[in-house]
């Protein structure tokens, strides 16, 4: 079940597509001790696609094992994230899975969890500090290095290595958005690519993006590329070139991503995209928990791998995206 709005989608039989090291962390046995169990999820904003699938995984999990998950939607407000804390706890949940706001607000609501005697695993992001179980993540700078040079060797190839990269990034507050931006840099600089522009989101939506790269094309018409470091914001960012008529002479690189993008990235309008696994991030995140229910210890980290999806293997990619990056089960 899920607050504010947001309706959870039935899966039927997901077929388990991660590397082995990583079922290997998330498989923990004893979950039969999860039978009747009620977990809350805090996700920063059910608007991104992103926390909606990982929010399907948790409750498909918490499902499977006779558990109950209710989503709690932050709105991207450090505020709201805390006072959903509050109300969750006050219900007496059993466990409490947290995608923070920002990492430096992560604490707070460790804190207050911990006051309560409430186990908290962290689902993405990341925390400054303070207690927690398990924390699912993926490998955020491989995966934007793997997107970087993906655009390098694209601008290449049109002979644009001397053109420049403007990045659209979330909060490098969070500590996965260090690890994106720091991860993509890396691979422009082994390029001999500059980067010259650089906008934060703050509202996570495609018309903020669409703004910060129609300032960007003005500021720096040499432009070559753009990388855009979530999915939705990323079609804005296309909106942009088109209206600016650059598309054809800008390569735009993604991270996430949407049903929208298969198509994207067959067309060559997006480059390659850094796909995360939500689903499957979700289903480790409620395993996590159940384990430490069972009294088992799971692993502190439990890393999740990221595909980079491009126009040379999307099609050979699609059936596992579909199911645990689009969460279509």
């Amino acid at each position: 079940m899920v607050r504010q709005g947001y309706r959870p989608v039935t899966r039927r039989g997901l077929i388990r597509l991660a590397a082995p090291a990583v079922l290997a962390a998330g498989m923990l046995p004893g979950v039969a001790r999860a039978e009747g169990k009620r977990l809350a999820y805090l996700t920063p904003g059910l608007d991104l696609p992103f926390w909606r699938i990982l929010s399907k995984g948790i409750e498909a999990e918490a499902k499977r094992n006779g558990a109950v998950a209710t989503t709690y939607d932050s709105h991207n407000s450090a505020q709201t994230q805390l006072q959903n804390a509050q109300d969750a706890i006050a219900k007496r949940v059993d466990g409490l899975i947290i995608s923070p706001t920002d990492s430096s607000t992560a604490p707070s609501v460790l804190a207050l969890a911990k006051r309560a005697g409430i186990p908290v695993v962290i689902a993405d992001i990341g925390t400054t500090g303070g207690e927690y179980v398990s924390f699912i993540i993926s490998d955020n700078e491989a995966g934007a290095y793997g997107t970087g040079q993906a655009l390098a060797r694209a601008m290449k190839a049109k002979g644009w290595e001397k053109g420049t990269v403007g990045l659209v990034t979330i909060s490098l507050a969070r500590k996965n958005g260090q690890a994106r931006t720091n991860g993509f840099k890396k691979a422009l600089a082994e390029a001999g690519i500059r980067d010259v522009a650089l906008s934060q989101m703050q509202t996570y939506t495609a018309d903020e993006t669409f703004k910060f790269v129609q300032d960007m094309l003005t500021a720096h018409p040499d432009m070559r590329g753009l990388f855009v470091e979530t999915d939705q914001p990323a079609i804005g960012a296309l909106r942009a070139l088109k209206a600016a008529r650059r598309d054809k002479d800008v390569l735009l690189a993604a991270f996430d991503g949407i049903p929208d993008f298969i198509q994207l990235i067959e067309s060559g309008q997006i480059v390659a995209s850094g796909m995360q696994q939500p689903y499957l991030m979700g289903e480790n995140a409620a395993r996590a928990m159940f384990g430490h229910f069972a009294g088992k210890t799971p692993e502190k980290t439990i890393t999740v791998p990221i595909l980079v999806v491009d126009q040379a293997n999307v099609r050979k990619l699609e059936s596992t995206v579909r199911e645990t990056v689009f969460g279509e089960t």
